[in-house]
């Protein structure tokens, strides 16, 4: 029997791991285990959330709440550590590129565990990311990769990581969208708004270049609201987005920018999938809408993700200017036409688990 341990810190993990858990909840030859460190607290994260994603809750949760970005790292590593050791495993499964991924990386090397990366060899090349560092530290000592394009491949050939340690299975988080597509809920919001399937925008913003400075957000909206128009433009305010705008009167003052609180998955995936197009700074919002071939603008300096942009339906807005002018090419009707890139097809997880049965032998 092989014993893993899957590791989720954030609710874009649960949306990753899903598929590969369902697979694994019919193996009698892989026993897993659940562990959320709680790195982020959500208050979607409920029980809401496991069932949309159709997966158990988490067998152990770790209690991480708050503190800096080092504080949380520094008790992720306690704490799993206690864990671990008292739980044998053979290998522990990390996804993405949020802290508990690195911290919990750290842990497994350090007690000799086999360390898988499902996701690994994404690169943005810039170092101010704390996820770019999550992800160069994370591959630096992980045992076998698992990546989601080709791009990803060549990025950790050039970084001498072996060719026969690297899969290139595809992107795991299409394997949820794929799934729960046909099961995506209107929200009672596309009611009280009156939404119109591609007569609206969607807007998601959490990173601290953008949302840390009020002055830097507010500049975002206000360039968003004065190029839509008419046209409205709903945007989900993120818990940190939302402590910086207490206390601003952009709510009242912005009229086609509707503020609403985060959605559950399978109401964001119907906004996303109905939307004129998605502004986000997000990664996986990136992937999603290159799937369905919504129009994006991701307004940030760099992307990990440029399969997103030479294949599929992004584009990189690095300033005001750029975002203003590819929303004018979106009002003009003449967005770029798209791919879904290869291997995001719905089938990543079923190709991880003959990696672990070829990898262990099984």
């Amino acid at each position: 029997m092989l014993e893993l341990v899957i590791v989720a810190g954030a609710r874009p993990n649960f949306v990753k791991i899903a598929p590969l858990i369902h697979k694994l909840l019919s193996e009698d030859k892989i026993n897993y285990t659940l562990v959320h460190t709680g790195q982020h607290y959500d208050p979607l994260m409920n029980d809401v959330f496991f069932e949309d994603l159709a997966i158990p809750k988490p067998s152990y949760h770790l209690g991480i709440t708050g503190g800096s970005q080092n504080q949380q790292t520094s008790e992720i590593i306690l704490r799993f550590e206690e864990f671990l050791k008292d739980h044998p495993a053979k290998a522990v499964v990390v996804v993405g590129d949020v802290n508990s991924t690195m911290a919990c990386s750290i842990v497994a090397k350090k007690l000799h565990k086999d360390l898988i990366h499902i996701e690994a060899g994404l690169r943005s090349y810039d170092r101010n990311m704390p996820e770019e560092i999550n992800r160069l530290l994370t591959d630096s000592i992980s045992d076998y990769f698992f990546t989601t394009s080709l791009e990803a491949n060549q990025n950790l050939l050039r970084e001498g990581v072996d060719s026969n340690r690297i899969q290139f299975v595809g992107n795991i988080m299409i394997d949820t969208l794929v799934s729960k597509l046909p099961y995506s809920q209107k929200p009672d919001i596309y009611r009280t708004y009156g939404l119109e399937s591609g007569n609206y925008y969607l807007l998601t913003l959490h990173r601290t270049d953008n949302v840390d400075n009020a002055d830097a957000l507010l500049d975002i909206l206000r360039t968003v609201s004065a190029s839509i128009g008419d046209r409205r433009c709903v945007f989900p305010v993120h818990p940190r987005t939302e402590k910086m705008l207490r206390g601003t009167t952009v709510s009242t003052e912005i009229k086609n920018i509707e503020f609403i609180e985060p959605l559950r998955y399978l109401e964001f995936l119907y906004l996303q999938k109905n939307a004129k197009a998605v502004m986000t700074d997000s990664g996986g919002i990136q992937e999603e809408t290159t799937f369905l071939k919504v129009p994006c603008i991701t307004y940030r300096t760099t992307t990990e993700r440029p399969e997103t942009i030479h294949t599929g339906s992004n584009e990189l807005a690095t300033n005001l200017e750029q975002l203003a002018h590819y929303i004018s090419i979106l009002e003009n009707g003449t967005w770029k036409d798209s791919q879904i890139p290869e291997l995001w097809d719905g089938k990543t997880a079923e190709r991880i688990l003959q990696c672990l049965y070829n990898m262990y032998s099984i």
